[in-house]
């Protein structure tokens, strides 16, 4: 079992193409069903995140996830 405190801050690497995507910043929940939906990374901003609105955050589907490491989360996006 993983706890969601121990996603958070992972890397992301996506195996499609061998980049990184980025650190986890959030989880998404399916409270109904009581199962993670997807996990987040947050967009570029700009300086100190006040100048520019920057990117939208990225949300990877749970079933994207690929393989969960001690350092890494391994995810499969075509198309990142």
């Amino acid at each position: 079992m993983i706890s969601t405190d121990k996603l958070k801050n992972k890397e992301v690497i996506n195996i499609f193409d061998g980049r990184s995507m980025g650190f986890v910043s959030d989880i998404e929940v399916d409270l109904e069903r009581g199962v993670i939906d997807g996990i987040v990374i947050p967009g570029t901003r700009g300086f100190m995140g006040f100048f520019s609105k920057g990117e939208e955050d990225t949300v990877i589907k749970w079933d994207k996830v690929r393989t969960v490491g001690d350092d890494v989360i391994l995810v499969d996006v075509e198309g990142y």
